[in-house]
């Protein structure tokens, strides 16, 4: 068994200076935080892996594809492997729990 606590994982993202810090990696799946600040521009591009959000603190909005829908806590937007996404109007900082399956970068076509 692998066991977190979230509180102790979103300490050490913000010393990590990084938008992505993963803390679980298995063949199947990864975890990890992601933090965009208010303001900021979302700089990622469509993943080969499935992903699920979880939004844990934060507002703004998500693209995909041509939907776009409001997020904030308690907001869960599951993407499909290849489909363009991005966070914008930032009006609070959103801090996300990321899960990637199979685990990011490992999936190639």
């Amino acid at each position: 068994m692998q066991a977190f606590e979230l509180s102790q994982e979103l300490i050490r993202h913000q010393h990590q200076n990084s938008l992505y810090s993963e803390f679980l990696t298995t063949p199947n799946l990864s975890v990890g935080l992601y933090e965009l600040p208010s303001g900021d521009n979302d700089p990622q591009q469509p993943h080969t892996e499935d992903e699920v959000y979880i939004i844990l603190r934060g507002k703004g909005k998500i693209r995909v594809s041509e939907d776009v829908r409001d997020v904030a806590p308690g907001s869960v937007v599951y993407i499909t492997a290849g489909v363009k996404h991005k966070f914008f109007n930032i009006i609070e900082t959103i801090t996300m729990l990321v899960i990637f399956s199979p685990a990011r970068g490992t999936y190639s076509k």
